[in-house]
């Protein structure tokens, strides 16, 4: 497909938090492909932004940095059109009998109290009509072994997302999710060499694992979970709202 030629976010605005890598990253690639001008918001800004997208700095942890961050980007740029909460963080593994609880906190301020944040902080420059996409995961509907806390902040998550859409639903502005499975970013692959050296299990056999579970024999990608934000920010999704869309070649 020749989104170039198609440019079905020509005109529009975008706000990505935790844009800077990995999936989000690869949303601001590909909306900015798509014709979206925008804001990449992270804690810790990095790379070049595509042509029109701004790079402004802010934690989905301080209610200030956003405010701020929307209030910039929103100056700049005019009304927002798609906002897509991808900013989040994925522990290391531990068993229910050696939780450590500050580290419990600090995942859910990110990933459940910190699209909370970004939703509040959003909607005074939110357009009507306007589509937010959030990043879930397959944990949002699944447990995992020795991931209770990623696991509570993303079922979490899929709740904010149940719960927000009927109540902005009235002011015609749709709310989504994405589930990804496994997904090879580098941070992952940074995660799976950590646990090769605590639990001896290679990174290629990990990566062979996951692959194994899914219909389509591969792992998604980036650009994958891109693609469905890509659909959901845009007119070809206008009936969805409240949904959560898997995105992880077919994890039964």
């Amino acid at each position: 497909m020749n989104l170039e030629a198609w440019q079905p976010l020509a005109g529009r605005t975008a706000v990505v938090t935790g844009g800077s890598t990995g999936i989000g990253a690869a949303i601001v690639r590909l909306f900015a492909t798509a014709g979206a001008r925008g804001a990449v918001l992270d804690v810790a800004p990095a790379g070049n932004p595509p042509a029109g997208w701004l790079v402004l700095e802010a934690d989905v942890r301080d209610a200030t940095s956003l405010e701020k961050a929307f209030g910039a980007a929103a100056e700049r740029l005019g009304p927002i059109d798609v906002l897509v909460a991808a900013a989040g963080v994925v522990p290391r593994w531990s068993s229910v009998d050696s939780l450590d609880l500050a580290e419990w906190d600090e995942v859910l301020a990110v990933n459940a109290r910190g699209v909370a944040a970004t939703l509040l902080h959003a909607l005074p420059v939110l357009r009507e009509g306007a589509s937010i996409v959030v990043i879930a995961s397959l944990n949002a509907w699944k447990g995992d072994p020795h991931l209770i806390a990623y696991t509570a902040s993303k079922h979490a998550v899929l709740g904010i997302v149940r719960s927000a859409a009927p109540e902005l639903g009235r002011r015609g502005i749709r709310v989504n999710a994405i589930a990804p499975g496994p997904v090879a970013t580098e941070a992952m692959v940074a995660r799976m060499r950590r646990r090769e050296a605590e639990h001896g299990l290679p990174v290629d056999e990990a990566l062979a694992a996951a692959a194994a579970q899914t219909a389509l024999g591969r792992i998604a990608t980036v650009e994958d979970v891109a693609g469905a934000a890509l659909f959901l920010a845009g007119e070809l999704s206008s009936g969805i709202s409240g949904q959560l869309l898997a995105v992880d070649g077919g994890i039964g």
